[in-house]
């Protein structure tokens, strides 16, 4: 009878244990991720930061001398949604959360690495706190440039609520209940949750802390929560639109299939050469470095006045094209038909780069007029997919953006604006770039340049 006691008592005792270290089950079918006591079921991971609980509350303190510091659960996640709240005592613990996270044991020079999608906590003056940061990896997905309403969302010195819903291909978040980032991309569909304590620069930041508490999930019977906003989508899916990009007015203008809506900026039909369709990219073939003397450009059939357009783009080593915008074909020029320009360009090796004022002729900036003010960070190597977008407000405001980041703004016919364009190559051209109306062009310039993913949305 005693050792049955005792076989008894041992089994209630590794009973009980499991029942308070592991995730627990809710009625409305939430799992709490953290049990309250201790860290079972994640593994600390990459650096040496330091992780405690206290009172249901994970406390993690920055350490010198050590990279980011990831806190991950043993479990695996595909669709699900993740609420949790985090606070930051410092403005040097900059964190995040990743989701669908990878984790490499042998990365990292041996110590480990973990990389994906994270969402961004920045208690910087950036404050991009809810956007998609591609962790070791692509770097910046969704910045909230994209969506600078959001940035007033984050709370200083408080605990904020993010909530991250992942389901398919499809990842959303919110903070403190505002609609933050939306984006769509299919590289992972299954990997670990994270928390971060990011590496600090200064060893005087050592101590820092980062608060995580209320972690919990749902993985069944999920139902996607719509945006209420008209919000910004990154959408990675070639040549595809979602449902939410069309209901707010968005459309394909390269279905990644043929040239329907496009044609020769010098006749009615499409180039019988040059211009090639395949595997959904629409490509220009190089040729001899000429400004539109081969295949020649290629337009919209539709006319536009205020819009959005985003599109990708790739370039070859040193290559030069463009994507101008209010071109109305009027001017009957010898070379590119004239309008304003968005630079495509090989800024290291063409030799356009040099040429202009101050690098208003390298990439992204409105060619001959404004030079794009762009971090290296954000930009892809040549060879590599970049995302261009151009905004033509109702209002005459212009930006240019370069992967998810504003690079220049102008508003076409202020002052400002016309004496630019007296000092430049443009000033023999009555009222250039103020057309009511124009094309949307793509530049054949004699170099292998390809663009996928083009669409619009009309602005009112």
């Amino acid at each position: 009878m005693k050792k049955i006691y005792v076989k008894l008592m041992n089994a209630a005792l590794l009973a009980a244990f499991i029942g308070c270290s592991s995730p627990t089950d809710s009625d409305d079918g939430w799992v709490d991720l953290i049990d309250g006591n201790t860290l079972n079921g994640w593994t600390r991971v990459s650096g040496a930061a330091e992780f405690t609980i206290e009172d249901g509350v994970i406390i993690g303190s920055a350490v010198a001398n050590t990279p980011n510091t990831f806190l991950i659960s043993d479990q695996q996640y595909e669709d699900f949604i993740l609420e949790l709240e985090i606070k930051v005592d410092h403005e040097s613990s900059n964190s995040g959360v990743m989701v669908r996270g990878q984790y490499d044991p042998d990365g990292g020079e041996g110590q480990g690495r973990v990389y994906g999608y994270q969402v961004e906590l920045d208690p910087l003056e950036r404050a991009w706190s809810g956007g998609i940061y591609d962790e070791a990896r692509r770097g910046w997905l969704y910045p909230l440039t994209l969506n600078p309403e959001a940035r007033s969302a984050f709370k200083e010195g408080e605990f904020n609520a993010y909530r991250i819903e992942a389901i398919g291909n499809e990842i959303k978040t919110w903070l403190n209940g505002q609609e933050v980032a939306y984006l769509v991309d299919d590289m992972d569909s299954k990997g670990m949750i994270g928390l971060q304590v990011h590496s600090i620069r200064n060893p005087e930041d050592a101590g820092h802390k980062t608060y995580f508490r209320n972690v919990r999930i749902q993985t069944e019977n999920l139902e996607p929560t719509p945006f209420k906003k008209d919000v910004y989508v990154v959408n990675n899916l070639d040549n595809q639109l979602t449902d939410y990009e069309k209901e707010n007015g968005w459309k394909l203008l390269f279905d990644g299939k043929g040239n329907d809506g496009w044609r020769s900026a010098k006749s009615e039909k499409f180039p019988e050469t040059g211009w090639t369709v395949s595997d959904g990219v629409l490509s220009i073939a190089a040729s001899d470095g000429g400004e539109s003397t081969n295949a020649g450009d290629i337009v919209t059939m539709d006319k536009y006045s205020a819009f959005d357009l985003a599109f990708d783009f790739k370039l070859t080593e040193g290559a030069n094209s463009g994507v101008k915008y209010f071109v109305t074909l009027s001017e009957n020029t010898q070379g590119s038909a004239i309008g304003l320009e968005y630079q495509i360009l090989d800024d290291e090796k063409h030799p356009d780069a040099k040429m202009g004022i101050d690098g208003n002729r390298t990439l992204a900036s409105l060619y001959d007029l404004i030079t794009a003010e762009k971090q290296p960070r954000f930009m892809k190597p040549i060879g590599e997919w970049n995302k261009g977008r151009v905004v033509v407000y109702p209002d005459n405001k212009v930006e240019h953006y370069l992967n998810g980041v504003k690079v220049l703004e102008y508003e076409r016919g202020s002052e400002e604006y016309l004496q630019l364009v007296a000092g430049s190559k443009y000033k023999d051209w009555e009222n250039f770039g103020e057309a009511e109306e124009g094309h949307i062009l793509l530049q054949d310039h004699g170099d292998n340049v390809s663009f996928k993913s083009i669409k619009i949305k009309e602005l009112n």
